[in-house]
């Protein structure tokens, strides 16, 4: 085993960012700022924040900013427009876009008795326990040449849609190819804030399946003794809240890797 690691307190560094978002709400918000807040490269800290929080940092910028232009229109005199250029928008016609999409009213509607939704600044409680340590090794593995299926999915879907479809493939295709590899989730974007699929992947040529290239990396790699889904997401929270605000490594922007071999699940993530 290459190490241990022991880990800051995420809770207090996010609460330190989402206080950030919040003093600068009237500005266009720089990651480099956020990043520097947590130590981490902008992918990473955007990584963390999505994971943790459960919402992309860009999104939850955008609603804290739609949230604020609601209660100026209802408690100031300013314009439409006004509070438009106050958030950040180039004309009236995108923020009244956005404001009723978020909303469901129009901002040129908005009195005092309008009913409007709200989405408050996250504020997490910093006394909650984290463990100590960690275990993980560093390895390399070279280009990966995989075949499967895949699943269209969401950040707050995954954790539901990732075990059914599993073990859909299994029941549909353990008698002709045998066990599924390897577990993929992809993303909308390069900033992999949102997930849009989830993949069962196999080492053997499938022609009826998806080809899909894994490029040649170093990897973190953590052994989780089970196929269990519930197991293999709280490693993968542990990582993301516990270890990588800490650790030395930058991550790669290729996808993880979810290895089933031996009654054994090894979660792989991609770093520099």
């Amino acid at each position: 085993m290459d190490g241990m690691w022991y880990f800051l307190n995420i809770y207090q560094i996010l609460n330190e960012i989402t206080a950030y978002i919040d003093q600068h709400i009237e500005e266009k918000i720089n990651y480099n700022d956020l990043s520097r807040i947590m130590g981490v490269s902008n992918y990473t800290m955007q990584r963390v924040f999505s994971v943790i929080v459960g919402v992309p940092l860009s999104e939850y910028i955008r609603k804290r900013k739609l949230s604020c232009a609601a209660f100026d229109l209802m408690n100031s005199s300013l314009k439409v427009i006004d509070v438009a250029i106050k958030y950040g928008y180039e004309n009236a016609t995108s923020f009244s876009r956005a404001f009723t999409s978020f909303h469901k009213v129009r901002p040129s509607g908005v009195t005092k008795n309008t009913r409007l939704k709200q989405f408050p600044r996250v504020i997490f409680d910093e006394d909650i326990k984290i463990k100590n340590d960690i275990e993980y090794s560093v390895v390399e593995l070279p280009k990966l040449i995989l075949y499967g299926k895949g699943i269209r999915t969401n950040n707050s879907e995954i954790a539901k849609d990732a075990p059914l479809f599993f073990a859909h493939i299994l029941k549909k295709y353990k008698d002709k190819y045998g066990f599924p590899s390897y577990g993929m989730i992809a993303y909308q974007d390069e900033t992999r804030e949102e997930c849009s699929h989830y993949y069962c992947l196999y080492e053997q040529k499938i022609d009826e399946f998806k080809r899909v290239i894994i490029p040649k990396s170093k990897w973190l790699k953590f052994t989780i003794f089970s196929y269990e889904a519930k197991d293999i997401q709280e490693i993968s929270h542990q990582f993301y809240e516990e270890f990588l605000p800490s650790c030395k490594y930058s991550l790669r922007e290729i996808p993880e890797l979810e290895y089933y071999h031996d009654g054994i699940t090894d979660f792989f993530i991609p770093i520099f």
